[in-house]
């Protein structure tokens, strides 16, 4: 395999130094049939400028790691990126993210190759992740020339895959954190939603566990397997 398949062939214009780092990068790990508590997640949560896939921009990335089956509050990461072009609008007033501190964030390229740095060969947890997973992908291809392959698990898919008698109707967010009567700081903060994620995807291991799920990979081929009973059912 080609060490650098995963970049891009025509990667942006970058100083010497991102270069560096990008090279540097490892390439994603597939999941593997380690248990869950062995294997190293990264529980991410961005905000954006809106929901528009291919116009919206990421504006602030948080995100904490998941180590030996707990969440190092030490090393979370945070990042707000400069946009100074960005427009005030509803999502941004949602986020608190005015227009000085999206003046004075990081620069993309930077804050972006950071946080790859920080995610490493690690596979990723968001709620709702196709989401954040494609926001994330035309911002790494954008800013550094990046193709994103790591793996992606939804925790808005595992939360009613494992809890199949709670019953709510196109739930979000806040009603599996009432569900399991988790506290939150703040809620529409990168960093925040991402320790609050955190601490979901840990009740759902454990939950996993308990099923005879104790592997990244088993728990990825039960979703798959999930996600085509739905389909099927909905198309009954």
């Amino acid at each position: 395999m080609n060490l650098f398949a995963w970049l891009r062939p025509t990667a942006p214009e970058l100083d010497t130094a991102l270069q560096r780092r990008l090279a540097a990068l490892p390439g994603p790990a597939p999941l593997g049939v380690c248990s869950l508590r062995e294997q190293r997640w990264v529980v991410l949560d961005l905000e954006t400028s809106g929901l528009n896939l291919n116009r919206d921009q990421v504006l602030s990335i948080g995100a904490v790691a998941i180590e030996d089956g707990a969440i190092d509050l030490g090393r979370p990461f945070e990042r707000t990126l400069r946009r100074p072009e960005q427009k005030t609008n509803a999502s941004v007033l949602i986020h608190g993210l005015g227009p000085s501190a999206l003046a004075a964030g990081c620069e993309p390229a930077e804050a972006l190759l950071d946080l790859m740095t920080f995610i490493g060969d690690s596979p990723v947890l968001a709620f709702h992740a196709p989401f954040d997973q494609r926001m994330l992908a035309r911002a790494l291809k954008d800013s550094l020339g990046l193709r994103l392959q790591h793996p992606f698990l939804d925790v808005a898919e595992l939360a009613p895959m494992l809890n199949p008698d709670t019953v709510l109707r196109e739930a979000g967010l806040d009603d599996w954190i009432a569900r399991f009567g988790l506290e939150v700081q703040a809620r529409h903060h990168a960093s925040a939603d991402a320790q609050v994620t955190a601490e979901l995807a840990l009740i759902l291991f454990s939950q996993a566990r308990r099923q005879q799920l104790d592997s990244p990979l088993q728990l990825e081929q039960r979703l798959r397997q999930w996600r085509r009973r739905k389909a099927q059912h909905h198309g009954l």
